[in-house]
């Protein structure tokens, strides 16, 4: 193909505009990969790892629109808001909270599953042979509840992962500590979920995935994409602060700075940024046998490369404010509840944004009214995990392709009316 005919310009180089720009150019696109700041800056290195297939319940579930205020005023809750903050995001708290029923519950998990559900093997379709594989690992991922009955308390979202067609093994106490003697003692009831993976080192992933991109004739330009030009309703061009690249088809996977530009597409996204927090333990003294939810806490923790990351608290405060202490503090002390003996070499922080939509479904697809233009943003929690699949979607779109999912849940069209 001649670069003139079929240059795709990809917005966005986290997990899931790389993802984009990979399977478009193993379909034999001349593909350029534009970020303000480059490859995996963003959450695509500061997410939990893990390959979280079974996280296809939303947080807006029955039962958050009692417990979410609790949780605000309560400072080991994993929920922090910034109450300045407010006012601003009511319009997208208002529709997010509209969604507390089990019958929108349901329809988001549908739609979560198709993208989720088979993520280690488009992982592994999509790193192989990139030199990104070294970091993508097979694992189980456990969710640890401090008995039965707390177990019990989560009814809903088991039931409708069962429904999802996912299945588990249980284990007790004793069960659980042969399996990882990390947490040997105290009463546990522990849900062992197969078939998962993790990364143990998403920025370096990410990255090495770019740079196989590279490598094999992308394009990577950092710089901030102004605009897109779109002449008799198709796309031309896209405006930068470095200049203008001619291009017949744009994606646009930005994350949360997607919304401003998505506006000028005629796309308005209800979407909120979750202030996402992490800290590292550098070279703990005991490591966990794999990825694992610590449900008392909210919070996963996950084996990586001479470090365990602790990740999972939420803030609502927008994209400017600084990151606040408080949920760094939390985190350090939920992991030495659950690992008392625990000990290490220092203490890493890191704070990121999380786009979420009012409906917590990705926008996929093509974009009302432009020919050439399309959209892959809005993964919320799911975006490491969803990102393969999101791509390879964006491509045989671009190709075509017929799809073997229903892909009306992700329309950009329900954002444009």
């Amino acid at each position: 193909m001649k670069k003139a005919e079929n240059r795709i310009a990809v917005i966005g180089a986290g997990i899931v505009g790389v993802s984009c720009a990979i399977w478009l150019q193993r379909d034999g696109h001349d593909v350029v990969l534009i970020d303000r700041e480059g490859p995996a800056a963003g959450t695509s290195h500061g997410n939990a790892g893990v390959l979280a297939s079974i996280a296809v319940v939303p947080v807006n579930s029955p039962g958050m629109a009692t417990s979410a205020p609790k949780m605000i005023f309560d400072p080991n809750s994993p929920l922090f808001l910034r109450w300045t903050y407010l006012p601003k995001m009511l319009p997208w708290l208002m529709r997010y909270l509209g969604r507390v029923n089990s019958t929108d519950a349901t329809a988001t998990a549908t739609a979560l599953t198709q993208i989720l559900f088979d993520s280690y093997e488009q992982h592994y379709a999509l790193a192989k042979d990139t030199g990104a594989e070294k970091w993508l690992k097979a694992s189980d991922y456990l969710f640890i509840y401090d008995d039965r009955k707390s177990f019990n308390k989560d009814k809903f979202a088991w039931n409708l992962r069962k429904k999802m067609g996912f299945s588990w093994d249980e284990m007790e106490s004793a069960q659980f500590d042969e399996y990882d003697p990390i947490f040997k003692g105290g009463n546990k009831f522990v849900i062992r979920l197969k078939n998962h993976g993790f990364i143990t080192d998403p920025g370096k992933y990410v990255k090495a995935l770019a740079e196989h991109f590279k490598h094999q004739g992308g394009e990577i330009i950092v710089a901030n994409v102004l605009d897109v030009e779109h002449h008799r309703d198709k796309v031309s061009a896209v405006k930068t602060s470095t200049g203008e690249i001619k291009c017949t088809h744009m994606v646009l996977a930005a994350g949360i700075w997607s919304t401003d530009l998505a506006k000028k597409l005629g796309i308005n996204p209800s979407m909120e940024t979750e202030r996402g927090y992490h800290i590292e333990l550098i070279n703990p003294s005991v490591m966990p046998k794999c990825p694992m939810m610590l449900t008392s806490g909210k919070f996963v923790a996950t084996p990586m490369e001479g470090r365990l990351r602790c990740a999972g608290i939420v803030e609502f405060g927008g994209l400017k404010a600084p990151p606040s202490k408080a949920p760094f503090e939390l985190l350090k002390r939920q992991i030495h509840a659950a690992i008392p003996d625990l000990t290490y070499d220092h203490v890493e922080e890191w704070m990121g944004h999380r786009p979420t939509p009012s409906d917590s479904i990705p926008l996929i697809g093509p974009v009302n009214n432009i020919t050439g233009a399309y959209a892959a943003f809005g993964h919320q929690h799911i975006g490491l995990t969803g990102g393969p699949k999101s791509g390879r979607m964006i491509a045989d779109m671009i190709a075509g392709r017929k799809s073997n999912i229903n892909l009306a849940p992700y329309e950009v069209s329900r954002f444009t009316h």
